[in-house]
């Protein structure tokens, strides 16, 4: 039996949602609301079983109504996702969770006490590519985590209301906290931030991420880049994976090239006066995806978590994490870069 939806916002990537929504079998399609109920109306069109209103207080007391899918300003999350909850609703909200890690963590506990499905829309999680990247991270085929080095930079959009690494960040952290193996999780943050346009607000940033591992993680983010670069290198200590978005035709690329450090009774004496490193050259794996729109794999995750009442794979828990690396990475940048602890402290 399809579960009824309702989706809230009709903006940037409400149609997105209402889209993928009508095209998922698990979901009936029953509300559009919209403070700008003309704007849910126009989206529709006239010939549509879907009801488009202004009133979130009639969505929510719908009983036909099990969840919502939500596509509003960050600012608006907190109050929308608990309201929805305190009515039994499912809720998939979209990056960030919520503003703010303390918002983010009552809405986690009202999900739990309330056996409620919290699911945040990690979209890039659901990409082949990420998808493939976590496999091959956890089945341990690239090594240990050496190193990670991500770059997400192109020309605009400078946000009126959030900094370039509110904005772009959320990406990055919530691919981290996805693929990285269960027993490796970040412990410290670092962010170096510039506004050179004078635009009130960071739009360039260089978020160092220390993992419990000793691995470092870097991400930059950049509103101002006339170029559009979104890359990532997965350094193993056995293969390294380079992820290119941007690259249709090889989102990936697996090399099995690198650096191994010899044990001293593997050397010749001669050979202890030198380096003890030796360079790794092998094949380069480009791996075949399939073709799947993400947003698709989403909503099929959000109505088999709650079909089988379990965790969804973006679960409320993991944009609360992201919240937290975001909160971390803030107050870093504050103190002009100082090393922060995700327990709360200075590094």
């Amino acid at each position: 039996m399809s579960i009824g939806l309702a989706v809230i916002g009709a903006g940037y990537w409400g149609p997105n949602l209402v889209r993928t929504a009508l095209a998922t079998p698990a979901f009936q399609l029953k509300w559009l609301c919209d403070l700008k109920v003309q704007r849910a109306e126009a989206l529709l069109g006239p010939y549509t079983t879907v009801q488009p209103t202004g009133s979130y207080d009639a969505v929510l007391g719908d009983p036909d109504v099990a969840a919502v899918a939500i596509a509003t300003p960050a600012a608006t999350h907190f109050d929308l996702v608990r309201s929805a909850l305190e009515a039994g609703k499912h809720v998939l909200v979209e990056k960030p969770l919520t503003s703010s890690a303390a918002e983010g963590e009552k809405l986690v506990a009202l999900a739990h006490r309330s056996g409620l499905v919290l699911m945040c829309d990690h979209t890039y999680c659901y990409t082949p590519a990420v998808q493939r990247i976590r496999a091959l991270i956890r089945g341990g085929e690239i090594g240990d985590i050496q190193f990670i080095d991500s770059v997400r930079i192109n020309l605009g959009l400078v946000q009126p209301d959030v900094d370039v690494l509110w904005d772009l960040a959320p990406h990055d952290l919530s691919i981290l906290d996805f693929v990285l193996p269960e027993d490796v999780h970040p412990v410290a943050v670092a962010a170096h931030v510039s506004d050179p346009i004078g635009a009130g607000r960071a739009c360039l940033a260089h978020l160092s991420v220390w993992l419990s591992s000793g691995a470092l993680a870097h991400i930059h983010v950049n509103w101002l880049s006339p170029t559009k670069i979104r890359t990532t290198v997965f350094g193993g200590s056995r293969r390294t994976i380079v992820w290119d978005d941007t690259n249709p035709a090889g989102r990936l690329a697996v090399h099995d090239r690198g650096v191994d450090r010899l044990q001293a009774v593997d050397l010749q004496q001669e050979q202890l006066r030198q380096a003890h490193i030796a360079y790794r050259t092998g094949d380069t794996l480009i791996p075949a995806l399939p073709e799947r729109e993400p947003l698709m794999s989403v909503m099929a995750e959000f109505g088999a978590a709650i079909d089988e009442r379990r965790p969804p794979l973006t679960s409320g828990e993991s944009g609360l994490r992201v919240l937290r690396l975001l909160e971390a990475a803030s107050r870093s940048a504050d103190s002009g870069g100082a090393r922060i602890s995700l327990d709360g402290g200075m590094a």
